[in-house]
């Protein structure tokens, strides 16, 4: 191998629907039963909060993204807003482990929805998955985003197909529409804060575009729309069908399902739930293999930038990809899906990402007030960031409480 520059090849479009791949997914057709677990008639609810955090990230995301345009992303960031390379490194790392254990939940909800055709061992499919997905993120960055945009255009219908199903059956077996309202009881804003903080997991994904700035067209003007694009969709098509799902099937069916879009139109119609099944499967490959991307480009971004081992700070010469940051990304992600289950890894990452939101968020005030203007560069009102903290610290807060209860 040897080292060179990675190949500008991802349109607006594009990276519009990769971002959109990265959160609409197995994250939410996995996770959907298990937020309503927590929230019950409020899981919607549960996701609008979630949104409205990853919202001021997202802004984040989109001003320091035009500063700094490079792969490495937020250890890039952090580098530049603390002025040291250690806390890039630390940053770097915890940013690497959020795909690699969020990779490591997806290949539970693979297997969750693999479990609907054919019942296999849990570690086998594991080891097949992982090996597979390692392989298209070598292949090269426009094969593996080309597969994630096919995916996500096929996830998007999953979700609009379960809606439409639901809507056209008129078979509504779940709970009554006034119980969706809210009262302003601590239990229930307990219980929207919390599922809320499941249901981040999610929408987590976005901040995983930035890492390919170095392989996009004019990523100065592309990077924030397709962030704020991919957002908005994705919090329309949450809301929308979880406000669908709690409405149409009763809350023990739905509470903990593996495959709970699948329950949903389960018996609303011939074949509805196997077509379902078929989608989650494709939206935990295509979740999966987004965030062994992004994970194995802030490795490599960290490596070049002497704030990880120099082993990895390589380009195949064939591929254009970082293949040994990329295989090391795979081993660990198997080892993760081998040690533990889809709630706890879930919860992992939603932790670690609101930390990293956080550091962000006061990175940034920092940076604007060193550097108040960056040529070309987004600048937003430091009340976005100071915002964005709050919502962070309120989910954290209601995360630490339930612990203790």
């Amino acid at each position: 191998m040897q080292e060179g520059p990675l190949r500008r090849s991802i349109s607006l479009p594009a990276l519009t629907f990769y971002s959109l791949g990265t959160m609409v997914g197995a994250g939410f057709y996995a996770l959907l039963g298990e937020v309503a677990a927590i929230a019950g008639p409020l899981t919607p609810w549960a996701f609008l909060a979630a949104c409205v955090t990853a919202l001021f990230a997202v802004l984040t995301y989109a001003e320091f993204v035009t500063r700094y345009p490079r792969s490495g992303g937020i250890a890039i960031y952090a580098q530049r807003a603390f002025r040291g390379n250690r806390i890039g490194a630390i940053v770097g790392w915890a940013a690497m482990a959020t795909g690699i254990v969020s990779a490591a939940a997806l290949t539970h909800a693979f297997a969750g929805y693999l479990g609907e055709f054919v019942r296999l061992p849990d570690w086998l499919v594991f080891i097949a998955f992982t090996f597979v997905l390692g392989g298209l993120a070598a292949w090269g960055i426009s094969q593996s985003v080309a597969i994630a945009v096919t995916i996500t255009v096929i996830e998007v219908a999953g979700l609009l197909l379960v809606a439409s199903v639901v809507l056209v059956s008129g078979d509504w077996q779940g709970v009554e529409p006034v119980e969706l309202l809210p009262s302003l009881s601590a239990f229930d804003a307990g219980a929207i804060l919390i599922g809320g903080f499941l249901s981040l997991y999610a929408f987590i994904g976005f901040e995983d575009l930035v890492n390919v700035a170095e392989e996009a067209h004019r990523p100065e003007y592309a990077m924030p729309r397709a962030l704020v694009y991919s957002l908005i969709v994705t919090a329309l098509l949450y809301v929308g069908v979880s406000l669908v799902a709690v409405l149409a099937v009763s809350m023990p069916e739905l509470q903990g399902s593996e495959a709970p879009l699948a329950d949903v139109v389960r018996g609303r119609g011939a074949g509805w739930a196997t077509l379902i099944g078929l989608i989650g499967l494709l939206a935990g490959i295509n979740g999966a293999l987004v965030q062994i991307i992004m994970a194995s480009r802030v490795l490599y971004g960290m490596a070049r930038e002497d704030m990880g081992p120099s082993w990895f700070d390589s380009v195949h010469p064939k591929t254009r990809t970082p293949v040994r940051a990329t295989i090391l990304v795979m081993l660990i992600v198997l080892v993760l899906a081998l040690a533990f289950e889809i709630v706890t890894l879930a919860g992992i990452t939603s932790f670690i990402i609101l930390l990293l939101f956080a550091v962000l968020h006061i990175g940034l005030l920092r940076l604007k007030r060193r550097a108040p203007r960056s040529e070309g560069a987004l600048v937003l009102p430091a009340w976005v960031q100071w915002t964005g903290l709050v919502t962070i610290a309120v989910l954290l807060l209601a995360r630490g409480a339930s612990l203790f209860n």
